[in-house]
């Protein structure tokens, strides 16, 4: 159960800590807190002409309204494109897609600029948990999931963050509701701090959720061990009945998810590196 929904506004401060100038190194867009000693580790900026393999899998599972296929994803024009698609695939009459990071990651930042599909129907997320090599969303592999936004496009003006423990006991919490603008008018900033002892989540540079994750918290309030793993990173659209819809918009299709870039900066002084599957 996610907790009340956190009202924005539309007047969003302008980010601070970006790098200017077309040598400089993009630094975290978060406003009024300091990162400083965050170092860029891994990035894509989308700036070829198709997915670069040495930084990506596909997601290719079948769930809820949807098959997932590698043809659906592009890169053009500044951008990774998930085509969202009414087609018929095996016993799904939609297509959908992903792409999930081939380095895995822990303690750091996270960031992606991103605009999602209009009408509903589609559950866009960008989040992290550990891949088990199957190409679908199977937690076995799996310490936790940091969900930095999820997106049914049935309501443009909100998005969910939460967080997974999956190792043995499945346990979610530090769920929230954040309202914004349209979501697929304009591409907006979604952050994740995550150290080990909090995640902290942002929108356009704003803190809008914050969660100790020293120990789980089951809905009863007791608590439980929280060990955390490495996570890959993930950029999904998938048609879905999540957030109560009713049927896909099909007046909508075929229609794109959009991403601009997707970045980790490893945290000061530890030398955390990424790792390769």
């Amino acid at each position: 159960m996610r907790s009340p929904i956190l009202l924005l506004g539309l007047a969003i401060l302008p980010l601070t800590g970006l790098a200017q100038g077309p040598s400089a190194k993009p630094t975290p867009a978060v406003n009024a807190r300091d990162m400083t000693g965050y170092t860029l580790t891994w990035s894509d900026e989308f700036r070829g002409s198709k997915l670069d393999p040495r930084k990506w899998k596909f997601r290719t599972d079948s769930k809820h309204w949807s098959a997932q296929k590698p043809g659906n994803i592009s890169v053009s024009d500044g951008t990774l494109k998930i085509h969202v698609k009414k087609e018929t695939s095996g016993d799904k009459a939609y297509t959908g897609g992903g792409v999930i990071s081939k380095p895995a990651f822990r303690y750091g930042y996270y960031e992606a600029r991103l605009k999602v599909p209009p009408g509903a129907g589609w559950h866009t997320s960008f989040w992290m948990m550990l891949h088990n090599g199957g190409g679908g969303t199977g937690p076995n592999a799996a310490h936790q999931e940091l969900d930095v936004i999820e997106n049914d496009s049935n309501r443009l003006n909100t998005y969910g963050v939460n967080i997974h423990k999956w190792r043995g006991e499945h346990i979610y919490f530090g769920g929230k509701d954040i309202e914004t603008p349209d979501l697929s008018a304009d591409f907006h900033v979604f952050g994740c701090e995550f150290t080990p002892t909090t995640v902290r989540y942002f929108f356009d540079g704003n803190l809008v959720q914050e969660v100790d994750v020293t120990k789980a918290v089951r809905k009863d309030g007791s608590t439980a061990e929280f060990e955390h793993g490495d996570q890959h990173i993930w950029l999904t659209s998938i048609a879905s009945h999540l957030g109560g819809t009713k049927a896909v918009d099909d007046t909508k299709l075929p229609a794109t998810a959009e991403f601009d870039y997707v970045r980790f900066y490893s945290p000061p002084q530890t030398g955390n590196k990424s790792t390769a599957d």
